[in-house]
């Protein structure tokens, strides 16, 4: 049956036909791609026995930087720490305040409490779902050290912006890139604009070998501050006499070194990820043209002459908007999705700065809630703080993540959006 015949036909959920009846074949959602010749190269760190080594990680670091156009990289055994260590590295210490979005992952901010600082959350814009430019400087105080901003789900940030306020203020910008390998900003590749990009690269990332990380920045300072942190086996790298004493001994206490099955992996990935991302965007892009016109369901994407791409699109999303729907809440909007075979489901559903985490929670038994334990004043922020980024917790919809451009099966997908958007009075309000 055609799918124009399907979206005509009783929802699912009423007893009507499913749009998505047939299986998709695997290979449409399957990530990442792997090949003999992944395989192989990380056998052969296995048999080098060469797992704990750096000299695979080096040659990956180099070919990253070539590829994202940065001098300095340094392989971390996740997301999470090259990202801690970027704070460390910028001057991020204890009583210190880094404005960050609240609508994020929580690797984005939590570790700032692991040094004694905390994240003063910012809020979004309801289009990008990036941090708002216009929300930053109103928060900066004499405490502030950085701007860490992340481009979310892909869509780069608005880095003119941001980088102007950093540089009026004298502060730093990290750029959590774990969401946008190979997105353009204006023809440079995010995670190389900021002071310094910290970015995850483990399973199911655009971008992904495994569990690992990396950090790449054009600044030797906030390079070798990050390696004199956690990456005690190449303190021999540092020039800074003031790092190079402490040669021996990560100053953080913390062994962050990449597992070198993942560099090995990562040199073979890279040299198929821009075509296998082109195929993504294409087949990401013809979803949302398929859509382009339906109510009730924005794009998250930047604009066709914007000079901006989402690169591998991880984590794509669409904005649900329930006015034009008659008020359908999107739980029952996706309950009639997942009737019709779709793997569409909520994104993100609440802020970071109303979790327990960073209200309550006494981490490190400093009598008090870490997130204030060495701050001047109460930076905790309450419901309704942030607006935007509340509101738009109850509005995304994690949308099917194609890695093939395949037109009938994302036809078949688009049907079911319009379909469930075409019967929606019949759900009730």
């Amino acid at each position: 049956m055609k799918t124009s015949t399907l979206t005509d036909q009783p929802l699912a959920l009423k007893g009507g036909p499913k749009v998505l009846e047939t299986p998709d074949p695997p290979e449409l959602f399957h990530w990442p791609i792997v090949t003999e010749e992944d395989e192989q190269a990380i056998v052969g760190v296995l048999r080098r026995g060469e797992m704990s080594s750096n000299g695979t990680t080096i040659e990956f670091e180099k070919a990253w930087g070539e590829y994202l156009g940065t001098e300095h990289n340094l392989g971390h055994c996740n997301g999470t720490a090259a990202i801690m260590a970027a704070m460390w590295a910028v001057g991020l210490r204890r009583g210190d305040e880094m404005i960050a979005p609240s609508f994020s992952y929580w690797a984005t901010a939590l570790q700032s409490l692991g040094l004694g600082a905390t994240a003063v959350f910012a809020d979004i814009d309801p289009h990008t779902l990036n941090i708002d430019p216009g929300d930053i400087e109103h928060r900066i105080t004499a405490r502030t050290k950085a701007i860490t901003v992340v481009h979310q789900c892909g869509y780069p940030c608005d880095m003119d912006a941001i980088m102007a306020i950093a540089r009026r203020h004298g502060l730093k910008v990290i750029e959590d890139n774990s969401h946008a390998h190979g997105s353009l900003y204006k023809g440079r590749k995010t995670g190389s604009i900021g002071d310094v990009g910290a970015m995850s690269m483990m399973s199911k990332k655009s971008f992904c070998i495994g569990e690992a990380g990396m950090l790449s920045t054009n600044d030797r300072s906030i390079y070798e501050h990050a390696l004199a942190f956690g990456q005690y086996a190449r303190m021999h790298e540092l020039t800074d006499p003031a790092l190079a004493r402490f040669a021996g001994l990560p100053l953080g206490g913390f062994k962050f070194r990449m597992n070198q099955w993942s560099s090995a992996m990562g040199l073979v990935q890279l040299k198929h990820y821009p075509q296998r991302i082109a195929e993504i965007d294409s087949a990401m892009n013809r979803f949302w043209d398929l859509l382009e016109a339906v109510p009730g369901l924005r794009d998250h994407r930047p604009a066709k002459d914007s000079g901006l791409t989402k690169g591998g699109w991880y984590n794509p999303v669409g904005i649900y908007e329930p006015e034009a729907l008659g008020g359908l809440p999107l739980d029952k909007f996706l309950e009639a999705l997942k009737a019709e075979g779709s793997p569409a489901a909520q994104g993100i559903t609440r802020p970071m700065h109303l979790h327990p985490v960073f209200q309550e929670a006494d981490v490190y038994g400093d009598g008090k809630p870490s997130a204030i334990a060495f701050a001047d004043r109460d930076v905790r922020q309450r419901p309704g703080s942030l607006p935007t980024a509340e509101k738009m917790a109850g509005r995304v919809i994690a949308v099917p993540y194609f890695k093939h451009d395949w037109p009938d099966a994302i036809e078949r997908h688009a049907a079911a959006f319009r379909k469930v958007v075409e019967h929606a009075g019949e759900l009730g309000a």
